[in-house]
């Protein structure tokens, strides 16, 4: 169930989380050397990405990881509806487009996901269609990105489960960096 309350408390588990991957995913390493779109969209993606790969990792962590998986979930909701509510979004549009968010979100984890069991062409694949889905990557930025996601997970495996789930992550550098 959504808990407002318990998404806007930025000082507990999910909040550092959150707060760490969009700082990492907003990294301009990302956008000017691996070719993410620099707009509304590339960064959308970029921090669906990473709130997906978290996911990901949490579930390895039982009920306490599951808890802290939604209230992560729930914060990057209450953040895309604020978000679009500073870009000018009116209250009447606000819910569509945020189902229309929550429509995406749940495509791009599926084929992440996916991706990720299946290999390296999979997974380029489904970077190709969702991180670069308003542009033209070129190949060396699509192996640059096809190389970070597994480092990334990788990252993510080997952190130590009680300082995740106390909100402490680390990201291994974008490309580039």
């Amino acid at each position: 169930m959504f808990s407002h309350a318990r998404a806007k408390n930025w000082t507990d588990g999910a909040g550092k989380l959150y707060a760490s991957l969009v700082a990492h995913a907003r990294r301009p390493e990302f956008y000017a050397r691996a070719g993410v779109p620099d707009s509304v969209d590339g960064r959308f993606d970029m921090i669906v990405l990473h709130v997906v790969l978290v996911l990901y990792r949490l579930r390895a962590e039982g009920d306490a990881g599951r808890d802290l998986a939604q209230a992560l979930f729930d914060m990057f909701f209450v953040d895309m509806d604020r978000n679009l509510r500073e870009m000018g979004v009116g209250d009447l549009a606000v819910g569509s487009r945020v189902k229309g968010m929550a429509k995406a979100f749940y495509g791009r984890a599926a084929a992440y996901e996916a991706a990720l069991t299946e290999g390296d062409s999979a997974l380029a694949d489904a970077l190709r269609r969702n991180l670069y889905g308003t542009a033209s990557a070129k190949p060396w930025e699509l192996a640059a990105m096809s190389n970070y996601v597994p480092r990334a997970v990788a990252s993510l495996v080997g952190q130590n489960g009680a300082e995740l789930l106390a909100g402490r992550l680390d990201f291994p550098p974008p490309p580039g960096a």
